[in-house]
């Protein structure tokens, strides 16, 4: 298995291995709320990576300003109704800023090469004054999965666990998921941060570390350096 993320299933698969179809059924499990609690109402908001928009949708219901971007046209085209721009992450370069820019799904757990490109995207959208929202995969979950139960199923969505090998500081992942009569699969690599490497990796971008949003380090903040 190498680090190049593969995706298997019915419709669509991105270049990183996710099913477009499998992502247009997820629901929220408190993302939206997390986002909106933590930036002024009325932000505007920029999702990198954004997928199907399952996250800024509500945001928008909820007076933000939202612009969508993701390298999936597939993804995008499940968001008619939202403000999208299909691109790399780590191109981007639009002639705008904005009051926040999130990055979630986990994405700043990619390689160290890939994350400084998309810290770099961040702040050069972020405007002076403005507030970065991530979600990672805290230090517990690289610690934990490789013993997690393997076969769990959540709103119809049953999710097994066919990989789960820890080479710090990399977790090769992957998973089986079954709706109905259809199943996808994705393996994919994540890497953990240090509270250091953090800190780190964010000034080098220049950024600097706001506040934890959850006890678990699942989601925080950060600010121009």
């Amino acid at each position: 298995m190498t680090d190049d993320p593969i995706g298997t299933g019915p419709g669509a698969i991105t270049n990183d291995g996710c099913a477009v179809e499998f992502y247009g059924l997820l629901p929220t499990v408190g993302e939206p709320e997390i986002v909106h609690a933590a930036v002024p109402p009325g932000a505007s908001i920029l999702e990198l990576g954004c997928g199907t928009g399952r996250i800024l949708r509500p945001l928008a219901a909820w007076g933000h300003p939202v612009t969508g971007v993701d390298h999936s046209s597939d993804m995008l085209a499940k968001s008619p109704d939202l403000e999208t721009v299909c691109s790399p992450i780590q191109s981007l370069r639009l002639n705008r800023s904005f009051d926040v820019v999130l990055l979630a799904s986990q994405m700043i757990n990619s390689d160290p090469v890939t994350r400084q490109d998309f810290l770099a995207t961040v702040r050069h959208h972020l405007r002076d004054g403005g507030i970065a929202v991530f979600q990672q995969s805290p230090p517990t979950w690289f610690e934990k999965l490789e013993h997690a139960e393997p076969v769990v199923e959540t709103a119809g969505i049953r999710r097994t666990i066919r990989l789960a090998r820890w080479e710090p500081p990399r977790m090769r992942a992957e998973v089986e998921y079954q709706v109905g009569e259809n199943t996808w699969s994705h393996a994919w690599s994540s890497y953990m941060l240090t509270d250091e490497a953090l800190v780190g990796d964010l000034a080098a971008a220049g950024l600097r570390f706001g506040e934890w949003l959850r006890d678990n380090r699942a989601w925080f903040t950060a600010h121009p350096a």
